[in-house]
């Protein structure tokens, strides 16, 4: 195992036992209230880790030509799931959203897949496009229509933060393949009104934005939650109130296990443990575009460019949102936030990581 990988290894493990520790911290209470068991979180947390470490385990086994080989028809098969989660009847409803698929009792969230799906197909058809994919017609369309075709069906659950997500994720691979940057600026221009039309259809979107700005001006309604996670990081200083000891998940933060988990890591560790977080993150995502770059063989090279691109983005997003910088989004902090379809699909895309690191050739 190579140094890179040790260091991902280290960094990964390090999040994951923080996540367990901070989603009893702030599950504990609120658990106990509407289940009458402090552990409810905890234990189904610990078994999504169960099986995302099992996942992670057989992504690291399979052999990265054979995923190439089967990736066309897995993305089929996503496809298919992402339409089925909004049948009436199959897709699970909560929060207003049908994101779900239920399963023996646990919700499967197929859009939280779908990321990692897209990484690997895009992988494959930037290499299979070669040069080609400079092409608008030939190259740059296709491509572009099979990350609007999963976005739009993401969008419509609706999940507006996952949808910017594959947007996202899918506009950087395409970048980093060559692609005419006229050709992304002109689709970009073109989904400005697009994306205007999404955010004015829900008005709550609206007032995420301008929450924002202003949370005090509706503090008991839409500016609450960021109100509360502004007093939770304000009140732990430069060492925390003490681990176990927030007062924000006594109820007053929504979500603190969930979304806002980072603002809870800051009220209880305070700004070391804040910045430590953010450090491990770091170390991993910046490892990961370190063993992006050395790898020789490209869809291999281009998968673990699309996971580091992903990781980076959700971090900036989840612990922008938590600061008050965006607009909340409803992304969890990888490894840590309690979810399992999100925990399960991102230990597998590490031990994506780490195969395509063991396997390749290095230039």
């Amino acid at each position: 195992m190579t140094r890179d990988s040790k260091i991902i290894l280290l960094s990964t493990s390090l999040l994951l036992m923080l996540g367990v520790v901070m989603i009893y911290s702030s599950s504990a209470i609120y658990a106990h209230g509407s289940y009458e068991d402090s552990l409810f979180f905890v234990k189904r947390h610990l078994l999504f880790l169960f099986v995302g470490l099992i996942v992670a385990l057989a992504c690291m086994s399979v052999k990265i030509e054979r995923i190439r080989e089967v990736i066309r028809p897995v993305m089929i098969g996503m496809i298919i799931l992402l339409i089925l989660v909004l049948v009436p009847g199959i897709g699970a409803v909560a929060g207003g959203a049908r994101r779900w698929i239920k399963i023996f009792g646990f919700g499967f969230q197929p859009s939280e897949a779908a990321k990692i799906i897209l990484i690997l197909y895009m992988s494959d058809l930037i290499v299979r496009k070669g040069k080609m994919i400079k092409d608008l017609k030939r190259g740059f369309i296709p491509s572009f229509f099979v990350i609007g075709l999963m976005g739009g069906l993401v969008l419509l659950e609706p999940d507006m933060g996952t949808f910017v997500a594959i947007l996202f994720i899918g506009t950087v691979m395409l970048f980093s393949s060559g692609v005419k940057l006229k050709h992304l600026f002109s689709v970009g221009l073109c989904m400005i009104p697009a994306l205007v039309l999404a955010v004015k259809s829900k008005p709550y979107r609206v007032k995420r934005i301008f929450t924002v700005i202003n949370p005090w001006a509706d503090a008991q309604g839409a500016g609450f939650q960021l109100i509360q996670s502004f007093i939770a990081l304000g009140s732990g200083g430069i060492l925390g109130v003490g681990l176990g000891e927030s007062r924000q998940k006594l109820f007053y933060l929504p979500e603190s296990h969930t979304d806002f988990i980072f603002s809870i890591i800051g009220e209880e560790l305070g700004f070391l443990g804040a910045a430590s977080t953010l450090i491990l993150f770091s170390a991993l995502i910046w490892y990961s575009f370190r063993i992006s770059l050395k790898i020789k063989e490209r869809f291999s090279s281009l998968a673990v460019f699309g996971v580091a691109t992903m990781l980076a983005f959700e971090v900036i997003v989840n612990v922008g949102v938590s600061t008050g910088v965006l607009p909340t989004k409803g992304l969890p902090l990888p490894f840590i936030s309690y979810g399992g379809s999100s925990l399960v699909c991102h230990l597998a895309a590490i031990g994506l990581v780490l195969n395509a690191a063991r396997r390749a050739e290095y230039k």
